[in-house]
Formats: structure tokens, sequence, C-alpha cells
């Protein structure tokens, strides 16, 4: 049985490496030795499952269709074992993290670093950027976002609430008026945060009905950080995150409106690329996290 996989795993890497001496460079391996083990399947079923030439190696019908399971069975086989590796080995590796920058530095970073003194074998690729991440083009093993999940092709696991608040400079509530309901942000500058899964439809709720508005204003930016400071501007009303927010409210340089009204949906969350066997390093992070935040929540 294990030389039938010791064929199987050769057939799939030569395909994969895109020749005989590529597979041989990448695994290690002679290039005589995983040329036999390929003889040797096509030979025990009966059929041929590459075509061979000097400048170009590619796959049969038949090939493509064993390729094709083979590669699936490998998969689960290789995600069987990493499971179990997970569940008896201490954390370690690498593990590259995206998030907000402002959370990331004044809310996340301690919680991460707690997480290393914990784990002193694993290492940490922290990257803080305020810009839509593509994890998997990027190479990103887990993103911590604040956001409402979207994308079918990613898993997220909810870390945490967080506050969000609708403000607004006094010297623009002097000029506009303090508005009374969602509604009156009709006619009222705001600041778009395209951030925002519905940057220009913000949701409310009154005695029980649940509505959108439609708002728009003189800026549209991509960062909350950005957002509050034209807030701060007097330019509109934002949707910040009360942990930004909190200290200019203190200050008299901000008033938080219609508290009351505002629905809720987003939420700071460990967002990955959806994959049968989430690295046990990855896991593991993401299960301090949600411990960590149960205690000490995101203001």
């Amino acid at each position: 049985m294990s030389q039938d996989l010791s064929r199987i795993r050769a057939f799939a890497q030569v395909f994969d490496a895109g020749g005989f001496s590529a597979a041989a460079r990448q695994h290690g391996r002679s290039k005589a030795l995983l040329s036999k083990y390929v003889t040797d399947l096509e030979d025990h079923l009966g059929v041929r499952l590459m075509n061979r030439t000097t400048r170009k190696l590619s796959l049969t019908e038949a090939g493509e269709v064993y390729y094709r399971e083979a590669s699936q069975l490998l998969q689960q086989l290789d995600d069987l074992d990493a499971t179990i590796s997970d569940q008896t080995a201490a954390p370690r590796g690498l593990v590259r993290i995206s998030a907000p920058r402002n959370l990331g530095e004044t809310t996340l970073a301690p919680a991460i670093f707690a997480f290393m003194a914990k784990n002193p074998m694993v290492t940490i690729d922290l990257r803080l950027e305020d810009r839509f991440v593509d994890l998997v083009d990027e190479g990103i093993d887990v993103a911590l976002r604040i956001s409402v999940l979207a994308d079918s092709s990613l898993i997220a696991r909810k870390i945490a609430d967080v506050k969000h608040i609708i403000c607004g400079s006094p010297e623009l509530i002097a000029k506009y008026g303090l508005p009374q309901s969602g509604e009156a942000l009709r006619n009222m500058p705001c600041i778009l945060d395209t951030n925002m899964a519905a940057h220009t439809n913000w949701r409310f709720s009154d005695k029980g009905r649940q509505y959108s508005v439609h708002v728009s204003g003189p800026a549209r930016v991509n960062s909350p950080v950005a957002a509050m400071e034209a807030a701060l501007a007097g330019l509109g009303f934002a949707v910040v995150p009360f942990y930004l927010a909190e200290p200019m409210i203190a200050a008299g340089r901000l008033v938080p409106v219609l508290e009351d009204q505002m629905l809720e949906g987003a939420s700071l969350q460990a967002v990955y690329p959806h994959r049968r066997h989430l690295a046990g390093k990855v896991r593991v992070l993401i299960d301090h996290l949600v411990k960590w935040f149960e205690i000490q929540p995101v203001r």
C-alpha cells in the first residue's frame, strides 16, 4: 500500500512541477526514481497517463481523470496528517496577519504579542494597513477585519463585537441642526467610508422598524481614521468605531448622534481562505483572540 501511495504521489508531483527534472529538484528525489514510479503506476493500471516528449509533458485523457481524483485523495491524506499533528504538537512557524492600522496598533497588537509570549515557536508577520487585502494572492493566513462577511470564498469567525457611532463636530451641528432620525441625514452632508459594506446606505432601527437611508456628502475615504478626521473638520457626519471616537467625544470635539437608533451589524472577524484544514497555529491564534476579547472587549 505504501508503495502504491508513493507511485501516486510521484505522478502528481511530476505533473504539478511540469516535468521529471523539476519534480526531482523540488522534492529531493532522483529523476530516475520518479520515472520508475510513474511507469510502474501506468503498468499497474494498464493505461498511459502521461505523454512525454523532450519539450513537453501532458496528460492523456485517462491521466486527467486520474490526476483529478488522485490530487483530491492526496490532499485529504495531507490534511488528515496535519490535523493529527496539530492536535499533538505545539504551534510553530510563521503566521501572516493582516489588520486595520489603528485597531492593530491600539488593540490587536497587545493581544497578538501576548499570544506570541505563550507560543514561543510561533513567529508573526503583522501587516497593518487600511486597504482591502487579497488573502490568497498575498499569502495571508488570517485577516482581522471589522466587517460583515460577504465573500463566499472566505470563511470567518467572529472575534468580538465592535460598537460604531455616528458623530459630527459641534460646528456642523450648529449649522445643520441635530438629526432626530436617520431620515434627516438624507439632507445633511455625510462622510462615506468605503470599507463599510453599504457605505452609501446607513441602517437604523426605530421602535422595531428597521430601515436604511441613502446618504451622500463631500468626502469618500477608505479609512475610519480619515472618516473621523473629516468629521472633526466639520465636513459631515461619519460612522466611526467607538474606540476611535471616544477620546474626541470626551474632549468635546465630536458629538454622538442617533445612538439609540443606529443598527449595528459589523464585528471584528478572523477571516481566512476556504480550506479543508486550518493550520493549527492559526486556529490556536484565533482561539486566543476570542478568549482575550471576552475579557477585554473592543471599546
